[in-house]
């Protein structure tokens, strides 16, 4: 039996081998062709230490199938979403559990639909997953190596004009993750100076979380940034599909606010288009999309209901706060990497540092998200809904109340016994208060 609670939202995910091994991989690689009818699949793997362990017993149950494996190797996660893309392979497998603790592994799914890709979520695959796995086929397929790091990295420059980027002086943190692997390749078309951190492969992550929002993650690159004096720096995270900005002071950047660096890069080009973001995100995103002329569609959390949202209203880009940066053009896939390149364009081509391009799109007082463990979350919900019925409220995603000069949301958890607090005010006092305001309201204690 494989635990139900690895099955996710948007992806397989638990702790090797306790609730995710070699039978579970087995049965999984077996299932997912069944689910999605491939005869081709790409499988690609990152550098944590029980991956090649899950991609032997993963391979062993596509090709018992009848199903041909084309073996990407260590790659990054958005290099399973170029090649299921652009080439005619009708799926693909990412073994990773991106930016969870070094005892988890994990499957990112995706399958060809069209000129896109669609991601398969965890839990459209536990109906699968039944009395007919496990039968094998008369002719097994094969596995094949398969090399397409030149087309991936030239896919990577069309989005913008090498040309245009200024020889800077940049820290880059991998987190002992893929990026390590796939900067150094980029690296050799770029002008700039990179000073590198933890670009060793390591499944052990010495450094650091491959979380770059968990705390203390951003500390070795703040101070490295202050201290080599560079003009700003990047982190990523384990599979190097998410990417953050650190200024020049050795400051963290908030995701939705590098996502308005990166809108407002794709509307001078696609203006009118839809810019999509969550319901979390700082409301400086819809008003400055709105401003720029684009169209900004609101979405739930999580990424796939921000790649949902670009796909049913026409948008050029989205993104949210957790980094995650996706592109019409790249099959409406995100990509760390393609966010890394015009970032160093769009800073490129203005004239002011880091700092003070990001501070004019950070008009309002936030905070970090604060889970609550809760037991009765629905309950809880309602007393919220009443306490503050005279603010205009939605129920995109829990509930979201707004007034004049502050707004929160809070939503629960899909996984957990928590409810998550977001909460932003047009100053930093009024943030404290009604932060406080609403904690002593639910008699609850920040956790943090």
């Amino acid at each position: 039996m494989i635990p139900s609670n690895i099955f996710r939202s948007y992806d397989i995910r638990g702790i090797y081998p306790a609730e995710l091994n070699e039978e579970a991989a087995y049965l999984i690689g077996q299932a997912f062709v069944k689910y999605t009818g491939a005869k081709k699949i790409v499988v690609g793997r990152d550098m944590r230490l029980s991956s090649p362990t899950i991609f032997d017993s993963l391979s062993r149950g596509i090709i018992e199938t009848g199903c041909d494996i084309y073996d990407l190797g260590e790659v990054s996660t958005e290099m399973i979403y170029f090649t299921v893309g652009n080439y005619n392979y009708d799926a693909g497998i990412m073994i990773t559990a991106s930016h969870n603790p070094k005892e988890y592994n994990g499957f990112k799914l995706v399958k060809k639909e069209g000129k896109r890709i669609q991601f398969v979520s965890g839990k459209e695959m536990i109906g699968a997953i039944g009395k007919e796995t496990g039968i094998k086929a008369k002719k097994f397929g094969e596995t094949k190596k398969l090399d397409i790091w030149q087309d991936y990295i030239e896919h990577l420059f069309s989005f913008v004009d090498i040309n245009k980027i200024k020889p800077f002086k940049v820290v880059i943190d991998a987190g002992n993750g893929m990026a390590g692997k796939v900067i150094p390749k980029i690296s050799q078309k770029l002008p700039i100076k990179i000073i590198s951190l933890n670009f060793d492969l390591d499944g052990n992550f010495p450094a650091h979380p491959s979380n770059p929002l968990f705390e203390g993650s951003a500390e070795q690159i703040s101070k490295e940034v202050k201290e080599e004096k560079a003009d700003f720096g990047f982190i990523f995270d384990g599979d190097a599909d998410r990417i953050f900005l650190i200024d020049e002071k050795g400051d963290f950047k908030k995701g939705d606010t590098t996502l308005l660096l990166l809108a407002k890069y794709f509307l001078e080009k696609n203006l009118g288009k839809g810019i999509a973001y969550n319901l979390i995100c700082s409301k400086a995103v819809p008003e400055f999309i709105k401003k720029w002329g684009g169209n900004p569609i609101r979405t739930p959390a999580g990424f796939l209901n921000v790649q949902k949202g670009l796909l049913e209203n026409n948008g050029i880009m989205g993104g949210e706060i957790s980094g995650h940066y996706c592109f019409k053009d790249n099959f409406y896939a995100d990509s760390g990497f393609i966010s890394f390149l015009i970032l160093l364009q769009i800073i490129s081509e203005s004239s002011k540092k880091v700092s003070d391009i990001t501070k004019e799109l950070s008009p309002y007082a936030t905070d970090s998200e604060i889970n609550f463990k809760i037991e009765n979350k629905e309950e809880t919900i309602s007393k919220i809904k009443e306490k503050y019925s005279d603010g205009k409220q939605d129920y995109l995603d829990g509930v979201t109340v707004e007034y004049k000069d502050w707004w929160f949301n809070i939503r629960p958890s899909n996984t957990e016994l928590l409810l998550r607090l977001t909460i932003e005010a047009d100053t930093q006092d009024l943030l404290k208060q009604k932060s406080r305001e609403i904690k002593d309201f639910l008699s609850l204690e920040d956790p943090r």
